[in-house]
């Protein structure tokens, strides 16, 4: 018989107890990120939080590539931008090899780049829709 009092219980990762950023760091790569998009000529960018509406991340980001060439290139200049300015690297890059749609996970913040075709018909925006899309034209024009 096992008493209950030593069986240790193990926690589900939930928001609450997951190992992420803070809210101001995460904020800080998502306009990183944002920035290196839009520096890249990424096309409809989309910047929404989801942390109130869901446990995976805290940002997402959402921008489209009109080539395979650009996506990549967006890709590259995101990845750039986040180890310069908040020293930070995707846990997971998915898509780096077909390029119509390519997804970095940074944990806290989770960038989608897509090419026109394949952002329309998944439709990510109406998806997450339910999540606070942000206005970050002052920071990407460099205006506070």
């Amino acid at each position: 018989m096992t008493d209950s009092s030593s069986i240790q219980s193990t926690a589900a990762l939930t928001r609450e107890n997951a190992p992420t950023a803070t809210d101001s760091e995460s904020y800080h790569l998502a306009v990183a990120i944002a920035r290196a998009a839009d520096d890249r000529k990424g096309g409809d960018l989309i910047v929404l939080r989801v942390s109130e509406v869901s446990y995976l991340a805290d940002y997402f980001i959402i921008v489209t590539g009109y080539s395979r060439v650009q996506v990549r290139a967006i890709s590259d200049a995101i990845a750039h931008q986040a180890e310069q300015e908040c020293q930070r690297a995707p846990r997971r890059v998915e898509g780096q090899y077909h390029g119509s749609w390519l997804v970095q996970d940074y944990g806290d913040v989770i960038v989608h780049i897509l090419m026109p075709t394949e952002r329309e018909y998944y439709n990510l925006e109406a998806f997450w829709g339910h999540g606070e899309r942000l206005d970050l034209s002052a920071e990407l024009n460099g205006t506070p």
